[in-house]
């Protein structure tokens, strides 16, 4: 669980390097999250359709403040979800520029994924530290964890 919460820590840490494993923790949180939420859009949705008269239940009501939730949580998951793929880029000794690859139709979606499942640098490299290396990231680790 620590692991789907630390981007969320580092909320606009466009800094240093994260590892795959907590970039798709964060994105596996996220489609859970997607789902439980779109499971209880369209089940105050489906209720909104048995108004008798035609005119709005208060299930639509329901359903469109539960819509207004839904895009405020995407706002708030917005920066950590650029900043977690911008450290990604870093682990992999790249800009974080390239997640502007991300506006490109069609391919720049898939071309951001294959890099995401690539492994990092080892080593240090111009970003800071490795991240899979427990001596050279003890004190990093105590900071985000506390």
């Amino acid at each position: 669980m620590d692991w789907m919460l630390l981007p969320l820590r580092r909320y606009a840490d466009f800094q240093g390097r994260s590892r795959r494993m907590e970039y798709w923790m964060f994105t596996l949180l996220i489609i859970l999250a997607s789902i439980v939420w779109g499971i209880v859009f369209a089940i105050l949705g489906g209720f909104s359709g048995f108004s008798e008269y035609g005119g709005s239940s208060l299930f639509s009501g329901i359903a469109g403040l539960w819509a207004v939730v839904g895009g405020l949580a995407y706002l708030a998951i917005l920066i950590p979800g650029i900043a977690v793929q911008v450290r990604r880029f870093h682990d992999r000794d790249m800009s974080g520029w390239f997640v502007l690859l991300n506006f490109i139709p069609y391919v720049g979606g898939l071309i951001v994924i294959v890099f995401m499942l690539l492994e990092g640098t080892r080593g240090p490299n111009r970003f800071g530290p490795d991240p899979k290396d427990p001596l050279a990231n003890a004190e990093a680790l105590a900071r985000d964890f506390s």
